[in-house]
This record gives C-alpha cells, structure tokens and sequence, in this order.
C-alpha cells in the first residue's frame, strides 16, 4: 500500500513540476543581423531579439529552445510546423500577414545610412555615385531601389562584411536597420568610433514574432509576455545592453 502511495505522490510531483515549466517552444532565428541576433563564441543564439524572446517567454510561461535557422528555410520552417515561432528581426508587413500570424510589434525600425566617422550628408540623394553596400533581401537595399538614387549599390551575404569593407575604403556607405548601426557605432569593439550614423529616414517598420497561421493561442501568450517585458522596465535594459544609447 506504501508502495502505491509512493508512486502517486511521485507521479503527481512529476506532472505538477511540468506543469510548473511550461511548454517549450521551438524558435527559429537567422544568426547574421547583430545586435538582433547573432552567434557568440561557442555559435550560441545571443542577441536582442534571443534575450527578448527568453523573457516573453519567461513572462508568459514558456519556455523557448532557441535554433540558428537560414534566413531562406525559416518561414518554410514555421508553415509546416518545423518551428513555433520565428524571432529574426522580421518586418510586419501586409503581403506576410496573409501567410502568417504575428505577435503585436515589439521593436520600432528605420533604415540607417553609415558613413566612415567625420563624413555626412543630409539626404540618400547624397549617395549619388556612391559605392553604398548592404544585406541582400533587407530593407536598407529595397529603399535604396525605391529611391531611384544613382548609386553603385553592392549587396553582401552579411552586413558585418558590408560595414569592413566601408572601413577598409571599398565602400562609401553602408544603408541597414538602425538597430544593426547602432550596435556597430556603439557596442561592437572593432567598429565603434570608426564609423557614425549620418542619416535615419523618415518612414518606420515594425518587426513581430511570427508564427503559424491560426496559431491565436501562442500569439496571445506572445502579446501578454511582450506588455509584461516593457511594463517591467527589462525591454529597457534589453535595448541598452544590445544597442547603446541613440
């Protein structure tokens, strides 16, 4: 009898400590867009948007086991249920909601153009001429484009070699989200002081967690946990640690 007492008091203290852990989540992320995400040393996720996601989860109830997935696999990845959710700085944008839901926006965005410390200019008509590099697929490369400015325009795999390529003289500039200039003028060690933020433009995106279509009962988790952060004052701290100070 002491047996079976034994083994049901085990078995409810196994349930309520899963119960106590959450679910966890699978979460994909393309670990080339620092401070947002990136790999450490070890080719760990680390980043703004990992440490974001870490403490929605956190806040909500759940928990995240965080992968580093290519930019061109991850929302083939998420529709077919490979991953839960996709934390990879992705824009909202009306032709993605009709494939997939989103969590409410968590980071406010505009494009930024970075020039060598002590150039400037006051417009992207200033780049006329210019060689002005930036990441293939991204915004800074689209609003280039939309901008019918005559520039000599070179599109790399990642923007950190775009940005070593403007400090080494084989660019003039460099167009990419302001999160991602701001964390190589302020943060990142071989870059800081020798490159600024000479212009941000006037129009703004907003990036969201991203999941399934119909996906509503992790989407709610998401909003609850994203209000909990920045209620919290952790949003805050997020953003100084990974970008600085604007």
């Amino acid at each position: 009898m002491l047996r079976y007492l034994l083994s049901a008091i085990m078995a409810l203290t196994l349930v309520s400590s899963q119960a106590w852990a959450g679910e966890t989540y699978v979460v994909a992320s393309d670990c080339t867009w620092p401070p947002m995400e990136l790999l450490d040393a070890n080719k760990q996720p680390v980043g703004f948007d990992i440490d974001f996601i870490r403490a929605v989860g956190k806040a909500a109830g759940f928990e995240v086991d965080v992968r580093n997935i290519a930019w061109d696999g991850i929302f083939g990845g998420v529709a077919t249920g490979q991953y839960d959710i996709v934390a990879a700085a992705t824009t909202i944008t009306e032709e993605r909601k009709k494939q997939f839901d989103f969590s409410d926006p968590y980071y406010e965005v505009a494009q930024a153009v970075v020039l060598p410390a002590g150039k400037s200019i006051k417009a992207l008509a200033d780049l006329k001429g210019l060689k002005v590099g930036g990441q293939i697929g991204t915004t800074g490369i689209f609003v280039m484009r939309k901008s019918g400015v005559n520039a000599d325009l070179k599109e790399y795999d990642d923007v950190g070699l775009a940005i070593q390529d403007m400090i080494n003289g084989r660019l003039d500039a460099v167009v990419c989200d302001d999160p991602v200039a701001l964390y190589y003028v302020n943060k990142k060690t071989d870059t800081a002081g020798k490159i600024s933020i000479a212009l941000v433009t006037e129009e703004k995106e907003y990036y969201g967690f991203t999941v399934k279509k119909g996906r509503k009962d992790l989407v709610e988790k998401l909003n609850r946990g994203i209000k909990e952060v920045r209620a919290s004052g952790e949003e805050a701290r997020l953003l100084e640690k990974w970008m600085g100070k604007k």
